[in-house]
């Protein structure tokens, strides 16, 4: 049976560029599993499976509807054993708690700032008039206070990529010999400025491009699928 992925997009349905909706979409191809793609939009949200989640990814797998990138992840390993495992185990699955902690507080509170105004341009109408107020209300800043901090934040984000370059000189990947679903929290974030922004923010011949260029590669290509921007 097919899994049905419900995900983000903006008016150009090519990239749908939700950070967590990549990492969904990148689990069910490590697993193996069909899934059909569907896209909405921040409006539409709501509508989506009756209204069970205020975000996407949401999934539906036969009967069963689940939101959240992380707990989907966790429910294809439990539900699905016989197919490579996202996490490698207990241990897998704590360290990937602690690698989302870390890209979310410091890779997507920089990407937010870098991206919001290219995210905003990239929607419909009506998408744009719900994405500003709600933005404004998350960061606490008006589009205009957020656009004067985006050149420091785009000059200080390779310094951010410290810890996983470090890493990387020891490893190809983030999961060890092979990637695991803590890779895809990282690469979420990396697809969905490298889908909505002109932002230029890996250097060649930096072990973290060579990941990402990669990670691009994984799955038959799945996340070169949709065209960077610019």
């Amino acid at each position: 049976m097919t899994i049905i992925l419900h995900e983000l997009v903006g008016a150009d349905t090519s990239r749908p560029f939700s950070p967590h909706c990549w990492k969904t979409a990148m689990s069910l191809a490590h697993k193996g599993l069909p899934f059909e793609r569907k896209q909405v939009c921040f409006t539409k949200v709501p509508e989506v499976e009756g209204g069970v989640s205020k975000t996407v990814p949401v999934i539906r797998d036969g009967s069963q509807v689940l939101s959240d990138s992380f707990l989907i992840a966790a429910y294809l390993d439990e539900t699905y054993p016989d197919k490579p495992s996202l996490f490698g185990g207990e241990g897998g699955q704590a360290m990937a708690r602690f690698v989302e902690a870390w890209s979310q507080s410091t890779l997507h509170a920089a990407l937010n700032v870098i991206a919001l105004q290219e995210i905003h341009d990239g929607l419909a109408p009506e998408d744009q008039a719900y994405f500003v107020p709600s933005r404004e209300a998350r960061l606490g800043k008006t589009f205009a206070e957020v656009a004067a901090l985006r050149d420091a934040e785009i000059e200080g984000f390779s310094a951010k990529l410290t810890p996983l370059r470090v890493m990387l000189k020891s490893q190809p990947w983030i999961g060890g010999s092979s990637p695991l679903f803590a890779d895809y929290i990282v690469f979420g974030a990396l697809q969905w400025v490298r889908l909505v922004s002109t932002a230029r923010l890996l250097e060649e011949g930096d072990p973290v491009t060579d990941w990402f260029e990669r990670c691009l590669d994984l799955h038959d290509g799945l996340g070169r699928s949709a065209p960077a921007a610019g």
